[in-house]
């Protein structure tokens, strides 16, 4: 076993440049010194900010068993939605327990939820009269998916001080304002920090993380955004531009890439602009560098050829969970539909699937343009069309979520009355067209454990022979 001593000097030599023979190199190679962390889990600590339904969670629950030496673990979401965060509750924690506030009478709970910035539409908040209007037990369903999920709601209100520490902070703001539909209404603000729009909340992060560093807090190490292509485009890259380098003065390094979920086993084409920013402030030029050398070449997709859309729809008919949701998606057949399912992407006819993909999911179907539709050959009404759209089912596994997620949503769904649920069929259709591809986040959330761990959080051991190894390949 060589001596500390000799192991010391010799690091010493080395990370000073001084001369280091290869022989001495290989001899150390065959000592029996070179261990990594190993031994216990790490947590990996995640915040996620306009969390939807919670993709990024769905993501890192699946890389649970893939990445064992790691705890991933969700401390805290931001998300004013009522429906997205109901949801959000269900999907990852199951049914909810509403019994936890059988003793707070509906006044009470009015009062605890009237201090939150809650949205029913995701678009504007609700008044206290419409919390008022609301039964029970739709109240107590709120504030359970509030609690449960340390729900801060408001972005606009958020402190970098509420925020637990954390290794990653999520933000999927708004793409309204920057989506192609927004031109069509002559709106052209993008992410303009004057504009004072929904994909203007972009700058709450900027505030924030601004806040984190006059509060002496640790910065999160890892930053994911995620939004439409269009925000590097020719009318918002100006913008765009100025955000990056907010972040390249708060010490992050950079870089964005265009990822479409059919390159990673999702048969829809949707393309996403994700960029993954790393804090380097408190690190190693050499680790810097190796970050950024792993950004750049860092190939996330997997190409495989498109993938089949068969496994994706529910074309049996004879089940009756799939004939009922079938006719809920199917149109009456108007001169508008008609015309609508010409201009369409035939995704099956029959129980037949064609070799298309789906469109990108929006957070509508029955419209063009749409995902695609299907020619059912099945007989709902003479006053229905030849053609059904998506059913909410389906959307969600082509945003990547499990058909076992979805069922658990729809069994835990809320009965508001006899005609009324907590998720409607219009609402599960916009949850799934404002997510996220869990697919795509797994990718990349790898990558992210890679630099974690392999270049951030390695022993000093490792990287010392890291630097060896380096060494020894310059010799030949």
């Amino acid at each position: 076993m060589v001596s500390l001593i000799f192991f010391t000097s010799i690091k010493h030599n080395i990370i000073n440049n001084k001369d280091i023979s290869y022989d001495t190199i290989v001899f150390l190679e065959k000592l029996d010194i070179i261990n990594s962390i190993g031994g216990s889990r790490m947590d990996f600590n995640i915040i996620e900010t306009f969390s939807g339904i919670g993709s990024q969670a769905k993501a890192f629950s699946r890389l649970q068993n893939k990445i064992p030496d790691y705890n991933f673990h969700i401390r805290a979401t931001v998300e004013w939605e009522i429906g997205a965060m109901f949801a959000y509750d269900i999907l990852h924690h199951g049914p909810q327990d509403l019994t936890l506030y059988d003793k707070l009478s509906k006044e009470e709970l009015i009062a605890k939820l009237t201090p939150y910035n809650l949205s029913s539409d995701g678009k504007q908040p609700i008044k206290k009269s419409t919390l008022k209007r609301m039964p029970i037990k739709q109240l107590k369903a709120i504030f359970h998916s509030i609690e449960n999920n340390n729900n801060l709601v408001d972005i606009s209100t958020v402190k970098a001080t509420d925020l637990p520490d954390a290794d990653l902070l999520t933000y999927s703001f708004p793409c309204q304002d920057l989506s192609i539909s927004s031109y069509w209404h002559n709106n052209f603000s993008g992410i303009d920090k004057n504009a004072k729009n929904r994909s203007g909340l972009l700058w709450e992060i900027e505030r924030i993380l601004n806040e984190y560093q006059v509060a002496n807090k640790p910065l999160p190490r890892f930053l994911l955004m995620e939004n439409v292509s269009a925000i590097h485009g020719p009318l918002h890259e100006k913008n765009f531009k100025l955000w990056r380098n907010e972040l390249k003065r708060l010490g992050y390094k950079s870089k964005y890439y265009d990822l479409d979920s059919s390159d990673f086993g999702i048969p829809q084409s949707r393309l996403r602009t994700f960029m993954i920013s790393v804090y380097t402030g408190d690190l190693h030029q050499s680790q810097i560098d190796s970050i950024i050398r792993f950004l750049d070449d860092n190939v996330l997709e997997e190409v495989n050829g498109k993938p089949s859309i068969d496994s994706f729809l529910r074309l049996d008919y004879s089940n009756p969970k799939y004939f009922k949701e079938a006719l809920a998606s199917t149109p009456n057949d108007t001169p508008s539909r008609r015309k609508i399912a010409l201009g369409s992407t035939p995704l099956a006819y029959g129980n037949m699937p064609t070799k298309n993909i789906a469109k990108t999911i929006t957070t509508k179907q029955d419209r063009f343009p749409n995902a695609g539709i299907i020619y059912h050959n099945y007989n709902f009404g003479e006053e229905k069309s030849l053609y059904r759209n998506l059913t909410p089912r389906e959307t969600f596994l082509l945003m990547g979520f499990d058909e076992s997620d979805y069922q658990l949503l729809i069994d835990n769904n809320l009965t508001l009355s006899k005609s009324r649920k907590m998720l409607s069929h219009a609402k599960l259709l916009k949850l799934a067209g404002n997510s996220i591809v869990v697919n795509v986040l797994e990718e990349i959330f790898k990558g992210l454990i890679h630099i974690d761990k392999k270049i951030i959080n390695k022993s000093p051991s490792l990287l010392f022979f890291n630097d060896i190894n380096e060494r020894k390949e310059s010799y030949h």
